[in-house]
């Protein structure tokens, strides 16, 4: 993370989240792109802060190859359940629920922590997209 703290960084992203509500859009896009840009250009980390912006702000198209970026590059920890569900949730938007379906079964299967009635409620809601609601 170059010349600042990795909890400098991390908080700087967290009140860029917490205005998300209060700021235009764009300018909302623009904190976190820059927030992005001072990670390495590798970053696992900044495509997935990248990819929830984008997703947050309905933008499910650009944030979709983020997402599997961010995963393909390694993300670690609750940043990787997290794009795992959120990519989900952006396929199944998409139109892809039967993507969906596949990434949030396999994460039922990866462990468990304060995200599986998460993972089981994006799961639950794909299911049903791809007919198979008694198994919601």
């Amino acid at each position: 993370m170059g010349a600042v703290s990795g909890a400098d960084w991390e908080q700087r992203v967290a009140d860029a989240w917490a205005s998300i509500d209060r700021l235009p859009e764009a300018e909302f896009l623009a904190r976190i792109e820059q927030l992005a840009a001072e990670l390495p250009a590798d970053s696992a980390v900044g495509r997935f802060e990248r990819a929830a912006a984008f997703d947050s702000t309905g933008d499910p198209d650009r944030a979709v190859p983020l997402y599997q970026e961010a995963l393909d590059r390694g993300l670690t920890g609750e940043r990787r359940r997290q794009a795992v569900i959120q990519l989900a949730s952006s396929l199944r938007n998409l139109g892809r629920p039967g993507e969906s379906v596949e990434l949030l079964s396999a994460e039922l299967d990866a462990g468990s922590d304060q995200l599986d009635d998460a993972v089981r409620a994006f799961l639950s809601l794909a299911l049903v997209d791809v007919g198979r609601e008694r198994e919601a």
